[in-house]
């Protein structure tokens, strides 16, 4: 299979139109209008021939007549073809616009129905640049470049054919001077593309390590590592520099073999037209008339060299953008999803196992079964798989073998919309959008007014935290949340998953960044949360487990102990190693 960093110009450029067929919408009204108004421009070079060789004797005689007829006609010409090339350009330059619009809504709608392991794996300026600076780089040479080597490769095309017939040898010598030329371009244009893929991935890495470095400053400056980090900013952009001057460079060295090309020809043209002369049918009309042909056939080339440097740069971000496209969706929705039945929702694993990209398995052979309403908790010693367990669950990964079922269904065949809807996911660091306190625990439901926002607050226990709040829901969270301590940025995500009525609940270490003082009454509210839905909560403060109807006791990525707190404890097996060391952690509180 080919990809897209093995594609070609072309047909990364079908493929975006596949995705966003307003771009080449008509694209044949557009042609037809550039073809029409660059026509008529060529036909300036024939008036002036026709003018010099029947209306301007040899004598010094001029028919004034004829002239200002000859004017007249050149003057429509130019007009109608001005008009023709405007309605053209302002065709493509809108149709380039829409489109590439589309494809950014497109690439990041595709970078979100990837799966949570792929986006984390890579860095979020290297996703992010794909809808942002790849997008915008081949929206700018769309809208200029595209319009440029469309009017000028139409006026080359042109000007050849006008060329061959008003005298086929001196254009025979021209045209294998394009050819040539042209050759040089395609083979020097293999080397441009290089370059501009590495200046596409340097552009990447450099956003990436600049919006790290954004995010991470209070632990930059925590730590003393601003000098360090810095270092690293230089660096990613020295590589940057480097390799948009080499690109930039080998672009002019290019443009500098076009001036030497016009140079060549024009000289070719008047040598061999003069030698010609007029006993073979070259006069003076018709070698300047020629002229003008070959300053219109040149002055587009030049351009096209210059576009050629902007066309790889933008060829090079349309090959990034075809490569996200074209990534598979890990997690995609069944042909025909189900939904989940009505009710508490009950959950069985199937000999489950999972197992990271290039890493050993993280789950294995994971039979149990959840009944629905029960209350489940879920401890283990760090890497156990516990988190891994929780992701499978919520279908933010898929297992590699076995079935994973909720309502009697494999998660794999039901509708996102359904799953979503009942299944709320509170994880160990609940992630705040930027806005209000209220924006965010809207999150869960849409269409929650203020007032249901107080109410869940208010059935959580959390009425008193928020009158120290400056504007109570209305307090800004700031970017991430970074406004709230860690524990008020997870009271606002249980909020959040509360107010989404959930019939199946999951909560990975929902607690664990709760202010002491809070802790009771959250744990009231949790109660009130949880009666009447099945609840999963994965658990590092045991007094979790001491409540739930049974414990799953995971270890090395095997469910290896399963049952009620008080069976498990005095079992001598890890469960009770593990509440030993707790108890034990919480007497030397």
């Amino acid at each position: 299979m080919t990809t897209a960093r093995e594609m070609s110009t072309v047909a990364s450029m079908r493929r975006a139109i596949r995705e966003a067929p307003i771009i080449g919408r008509r694209l044949w009204v557009v042609l037809t209008l550039n073809l029409g108004g660059t026509a008529v421009q060529v036909l300036i070079p024939v008036i002036v021939q026709q003018t010099l060789d029947r209306f301007i004797g040899g004598g010094g005689s001029v028919d004034i007549g004829g002239v200002a007829a000859a004017v007249g006609v050149g003057a429509v010409i130019v007009v109608v073809g001005g008009l023709m090339t405007r309605a053209g350009l302002v065709r493509l330059i809108t149709q380039a616009s829409t489109g590439m619009s589309q494809l950014r809504v497109l690439t990041f709608r595709h970078l979100f129905r990837r799966s949570v392991l792929h986006v984390q794996s890579e860095r979020r300026g290297a996703l992010v640049s794909r809808v942002t600076s790849d997008v915008q780089t081949v929206q700018e040479f769309m809208e200029w470049g595209g319009v440029m080597f469309l009017v000028n490769g139409t006026q080359v095309l042109v000007s050849i054919v006008v060329m061959a017939i008003y005298e086929w040898r001196l254009a025979l010598l021209v045209t294998v001077g394009v050819i040539v030329y042209v050759a040089n371009m395609l083979w020097s244009q293999r080397i441009l593309r290089r370059r501009y893929d590495r200046v596409r991935e340097k552009v990447a890495d450099s956003l990436a390590v600049m919006g790290e470095a954004i995010n991470a400053l209070p632990a930059i400056r925590a730590h003393g590592a601003e000098e360090t980090t810095m270092l690293r900013v230089e660096e990613v952009l020295e590589d940057r520099f480097q390799a948009q001057f080499r690109a930039a460079h080998f672009g002019n060295m290019l443009f500098s073999t076009s001036e030497i090309f016009a140079a060549l020809v024009t000289t070719g043209v008047i040598v061999v037209g003069l030698l010609m002369g007029p006993e073979q049918g070259i006069t003076a009309g018709v070698l300047l008339a020629f002229l003008f042909l070959v300053n219109l056939l040149i002055a587009p080339i030049q351009t096209l060299v210059e576009i050629l440097d902007f066309a790889q740069s933008a060829a090079s971000g349309l090959r990034r953008i075809v490569d996200t496209l074209d990534a598979p969706i890990e997690l995609p929705e069944a042909d025909e999803p189900l939904d989940l039945p009505p009710g508490p929702l009950d959950v069985a694993f199937e000999d489950v196992g999972f197992a990271y990209v290039e890493g050993p398995e993280v789950l294995s052979d994971v039979t149990v079964e959840v009944p629905a309403g029960a209350t489940v908790a879920i401890v283990g010693a760090t890497g156990s798989g516990k988190t891994t367990f929780a992701k499978l669950l919520v279908r933010l990964l898929d297992p590699d073998r076995g079935v994973i079922r909720i309502g009697g269904i494999d998660v794999r065949q039901i509708a996102r919309r359904s799953l979503r809807a009942r299944v709320a996911f509170v994880p160990q660091e609940g992630f705040l959008f930027t806005g209000s306190i209220a924006d965010n625990v809207r999150y869960g439901k849409p269409s929650a007014t203020d007032e249901n926002v107080r109410f869940a607050c208010e059935e959580l226990g959390l009425d008193r935290w928020l009158r120290t709040m400056p504007e109570g829901i209305a307090t800004p969270v700031g970017e991430r949340g970074s406004a709230l301590s860690a524990g008020e940025r997870q009271l606002v995500a249980l909020a959040r998953a509360w107010i989404s009525d959930p019939d199946l609940l999951l909560l990975d270490e929902a607690t664990s960044a709760v202010d002491p003082a809070l802790d009771v009454q959250l744990r009231a509210a949790m109660n009130r949360l949880i009666a009447g839905r099945t609840s999963v909560t994965v658990a590092h403060r045991l007094a979790t487990a001491e409540a739930a109807d049974f414990v799953m006791v995971f270890d090395a990525g095997r469910l290896v102990e399963l049952g009620p707190h008080r069976d498990l404890v005095g079992a001598g097996g890890v469960y009770q190693a593990l509440y030993a060391d707790w108890e034990t952690g919480t007497a030397a509180m």
